[in-house]
């Protein structure tokens, strides 16, 4: 997917044993209980990210812990943004955005220049930079190995290989790379291994360090795409070919660092890889003239070699309070997206409170290139389909979810009611775009639910499907605290217009796979931007896209077509109206609920150096730097 998918974060106050006591003793009890299972865990996982660091006292490690677990390194194979923040820092992509620069621009990562375009950007050519390596591994059998063009050749058609499965080959297909489309249905048609070494006429290398590209439409915004490490950094098909099928646990690329060891769903461990050519902070900064911080930035950094730091260390912290209570205890060096929960104790107003202030924290708040919606699976027999009934289904839920309430309540006003699918900071993005989206009303709801037939005809309380057949909403969450309070603000709401829904909690990881298999009936996610260009945001309805970035499995004929001219057309007046039109279409047939954009609150301790919220990318580690004598040692 285009755009990278972030973790939901759905929400409900844990409810103790200690409910038949008085209300303030009660409360008592459970905090200091909830306080206790809290450290402990902060000690069992927080404690693990620092134990492999132990043994390196003198290295600059940067520790910090996600809130919700990886599922592998293997590019062509993610699609979660945990995974997509591990994988850039590993792989390199011909392309990145540049660091400082707000707005954002692109800068040559492995390629020497932008690319050559011609035909209308239907070509483009690549020199990709000699002299780079890869980590040494043994899958190079002792040899050093150099990157060259043929890596991301590929690279690409490893996206193309039925075997491989992978759920970002919607994107790749829709560069229509002459040829790539075609091996791909042979390769299914017949039932054959995917042939790597065929030449195709849109992706080929004819020298060492040239790639061309050759595709069947213009894609004026091309570039952008190829500056996504997370997933088009280059991989060695040695290396593929050595692991197999577990390829994901060992990822070998070209990047700052490399992968030291890894406990699946508990520590993630990347240290300074010793093949990373020289390339200084000023490579990848370049701060426009009166962006003061940005200038700051690289005047303390400037001829510094990347990476800063030594080690990344990473936890997995599922639950808030012992994530939060980690970082207040000095474990980690930053928090990122820090909970809800505690935002107006730590930053109230979007200001860092005293107390923190006072111990040298820095917090930062961006509302993020992000959105939290609720995904309908179109093919489900209760909400999904075209007839009108399903719409009026969709449409009523819609209305019935208080966005403010969440906002308010949850997620303690982190977030700004959504209208459309398209994010901030990207092109397409309007803040004057307003729609039904962004309207409660359980007064509309109710009636549209009565219009088409959704009656509560036994008079148990709720409503039936039009031919009287029971209606229960079924809707996938998490096990987590802020999944159970938007479960039950979700339910509340529901109640209010007279419809049923039950919860099925399973991890993240595990509703992202059932989604992609068109197994759930909702579920709410979050979604973030990867590139500068809004349109990635629209491919979660574009049909071919179905099972991969497309969750919903919408697949509307005309949309398509939309879509597909958007891809054309470079951008102007004519672009912006198809936005306008994509975005009235989204709101219509109603496969999602778009709930809100978020705020990103992150708080680094006093000795992280050079922090600065990246946009739309995940690739930043190698640019941060540690005072290793006010950090505390690992406990």
């Amino acid at each position: 997917m285009s755009q990278r998918r972030a973790a939901p974060e759905l929400t409900q106050p844990p409810r103790g044993a200690a409910a038949g006591l008085g209300r303030r003793q009660g409360a008592l009890i459970r905090r200091r209980h909830f306080s206790a299972l809290a450290l402990a865990l902060v000690d069992a996982q927080a404690g693990a990210a620092s134990a492999s660091t132990s043994a390196a006292a003198k290295a600059k490690v940067f520790r910090y812990a996600f809130r919700v677990a990886e599922t592998g390194f293997d590019p062509a194979r993610i699609s979660d943004i945990y995974s997509r923040t591990i994988t850039p820092h590993i792989f390199e992509s011909l392309y990145a955005y540049d660091h400082l620069a707000r707005p954002a621009r692109i800068l040559p990562l492995t390629a020497s220049a932008l690319p050559e375009t011609a035909d209308n950007f239907r070509s483009f050519t690549i020199q990709v930079k000699p002299g780079i390596f890869f980590a040494d591994d043994p899958a190079f059998k002792g040899q050093r190995r150099e990157l060259v063009a043929a890596d991301y050749v590929y690279s690409l058609k490893r996206f193309a290989d039925p075997a491989v499965k992978s759920p970002a080959w919607s994107d790749i297909e829709t560069l229509t790379i002459l040829g790539l489309r075609e091996q791909r249905q042979q390769a299914l048609k017949e039932r054959t291994p995917f042939d790597y070494d065929r030449a195709l006429p849109g992706l080929y290398a004819p020298d060492r360090y040239t790639l061309q590209l050759r595709l069947a439409e213009p894609r004026p915004r091309l570039v952008e795409t190829l500056a996504d490490s997370g997933l088009y950094g280059a991989v060695a098909r040695e290396v593929v070919q050595a692991y197999g099928e577990q390829t994901a646990a060992h990822p070998v690329g070209t990047g700052p660092f490399r992968l030291k060891s890894w406990r699946r769903s508990s520590e993630i461990v990347l240290e300074r890889s010793p093949s990373y050519r020289e390339v200084h902070y000023e490579d990848e900064a370049h701060p426009e003239p009166g962006d003061a911080e940005g200038q700051a930035l690289l005047a303390r950094f400037k001829g510094r070699r990347l990476p800063l730091v030594d080690q990344v260390a990473v936890a997995i912290i599922e639950e808030n309070q012992p994530r939060w209570l980690s970082f207040l205890n000095k474990q980690f060096d930053f928090i990122e997206r820090m909970p809800e929960e505690f935002v107006n104790v730590a930053m109230p107003g979007g200001k860092l409170a005293p107390n923190l202030a006072a111990q040298g924290m820095v917090g930062y708040r961006t509302l993020g290139p992000e959105i939290v919606l609720t995904m309908y699976n179109m093919e489900d027999p209760l909400v999904g389909g075209y007839s009108p009934e399903k719409v009026a289904l969709r449409r009523a839920i819609n209305l019935g979810i208080d966005i403010a309430r969440e906002i308010a309540i949850p997620r303690r006003g982190q977030g700004e009611p959504a209208h459309s699918p398209i994010v901030p900071h990207t092109t397409g993005y309007s803040a004057a775009f307003k729609s039904e989206m962004g309207e409660y009303s359980p007064a509309k709801a109710r009636a549209l639910l009565d219009l088409y037939g959704y009656v509560d005809r036994n008079g148990d309380g709720w409503r039936e499907q039009p031919d009287g057949s029971p209606l229960v909403l079924l809707r996938a969450t998490q096990p987590d605290s802020t999944s159970r309070q938007l479960d039950e603000v979700m339910q509340k709401n529901m109640t209010a217009i007279g419809l049923k829904m039950e919860f099925r909690p399973a991890k993240w990881p595990e509703n992202l796979k059932a989604a992609q298999a068109g197994k759930l009936m909702m579920w709410g996610v979050a979604s973030g931007a990867s590139q500068l260009d809004g349109q990635g945001a629209l491919l979660r309805l574009y049909g071919p896209s179905a099972g991969g970035g497309n969750l919903a499995r919408f697949k509307y004929a005309e949309f398509d077509a939309l879509y597909d001219r958007m891809l054309v057309l470079p951008d102007g007046p004519e672009r912006d109206a198809l936005f306008v039109q994509a975005k009235r279409m989204a709101v219509a047939w109603a496969p999602y609920k778009n709930h809100l954009h978020r705020y990103y609150t992150d708080i680094a301790q006093g000795w992280l150096i050079g922090y600065r919220r990246p946009l739309f990318w995940n690739r930043w580690w190698h640019l941060i730097d540690i005072d290793e004598q006010r950090q505390p040692a690992p406990h």
